[in-house]
């Protein structure tokens, strides 16, 4: 992040001639004014002169004080005022320009201040916003790149004779082909999603049917790795009704799941749990994992963030898993957040409102 470079003459010159000319403005009404004391102090004209009392004379010295006075307050309010808009002008025509990485000190008077911190704010914005369509488009490449080059080499092999086109090897290569059907359908419903445009079908249902489904069908794998999967429900939570997309609210649900699935370690416990708020209900999936860490928290929710980095390709999925639930659940109206400590599991909240 570079500061803002300093405001260019054309554009300091044209706020301090603009300021000039409001307090030499001012200064004219000002003299104007004082013209007319002294006038009714002296008399008008063409009367005979009679020389005022000696106290009178200062009145003379009125109009250069006020001068001076109407410099110095142009003077101040262009250093208060004038200074830090030139500089705002010059960051502005930057971003315009394309350069994201300007930056504005924050000096002058506090609402000054309070516009440059708010700009530096916004200029972050836009400059993350940038970096992510660019991280994008370079993990959409990798992400197919891979799957694509393994389908060429096996279809290469075959040709050559160096594979034989037994079921093990057409098996291998159409899973890669079902692993780009899936990255293809993840990224059209994300794309859906922001857009405000994927269908939605809502009905009413209960929000401990769909917990229960949730866990009944991740049931096997669960006891397959000797991991405690429950669905904790009390007595008041077993009549609250959601109005939403069934299947898309599952999906959310099953991406959580499977995600603590992933890295909660044998012997660990996976929670399902619906619980009234003031706002309307709430889901939460938790487990006893090793926990996220601070650092990866606020980015867990974009595209293709692996904040493990030596994952392997087969166990980390496409990325796009949470980044689908955080729009999904956004397309009910409602809200998801993640909460974590290091050692200490995580635990995934969706606010939803009522049914109506």
């Amino acid at each position: 992040m570079k500061p803002a470079e300093p405001s260019t003459r054309q554009e300091r010159g044209f706020v301090f001639w603009g300021f000039v000319a409001l307090f030499g403005g001012l200064a004219l009404l000002f003299l104007l004014g004082v013209g007319a004391i002294i006038v009714l102090a002296f008399g008008p004209p063409g009367r005979e002169f009679h020389h005022p009392p000696e106290g009178d004379f200062l009145l003379c010295a009125v109009p250069l004080g006020i001068l001076f006075l109407a410099f110095g307050l142009g003077r101040l309010g262009f250093r208060r005022l004038g200074r830090p808009l030139a500089d705002i002008m010059a960051a502005v025509e930057a971003v315009a320009r394309g350069d994201l990485s300007v930056r504005l000190q924050e000096h002058g008077s506090r609402q000054a201040r309070a516009l440059a911190r708010s700009f530096n704010h916004m200029a972050g914005e836009l400059a993350r916003a940038e970096q992510q369509r660019r991280n994008l488009t370079a993990d959409i490449a990798h992400e197919l790149r891979t799957p694509l080059h393994i389908i060429q080499g096996n279809l290469e092999g075959m040709l050559d004779g160096v594979y034989d086109p037994n079921p093990e090897t057409l098996s291998a290569t159409l899973d890669e082909t079902h692993l780009l059907a899936r990255l293809v359908t993840d990224l059209q419903t994300l794309s859906l999603a922001e857009a405000g445009q994927l269908p939605l079908h809502p009905t009413r249902f209960l929000a401990a049917d769909i917990l229960a489904d949730v866990a009944t069908s991740f049931a096997p794998q669960a006891a397959e790795q000797t991991l405690t999967l429950a669905c904790e429900v009390d007595e008041e939570a077993r009549t609250l009704e959601l109005f939403a997309d069934y299947d898309r609210l599952d999906q959310v649900l099953s991406n959580l799941v499977a995600n603590a699935l992933r890295y909660t370690p044998a012997g660990g416990k996976i929670g399902l749990r619906a619980e009234k708020i003031p706002t309307g209900v709430r889901l939460s999936v938790t487990d006893t994992g090793p926990g996220i860490p601070p650092q990866d928290l606020p980015f867990i929710f974009d595209r293709f963030w692996k904040g493990d980095r030596s994952r392997t390709r087969g166990s980390a999925g496409s990325g796009l898993g949470l980044a689908i639930a955080r729009q999904l659940v956004r397309a009910h109206g409602g809200s998801i957040r993640a909460e974590s400590l290091p050692g200490q599991g995580a635990a995934f909240l969706l606010e939803l409102p009522p049914a109506p």
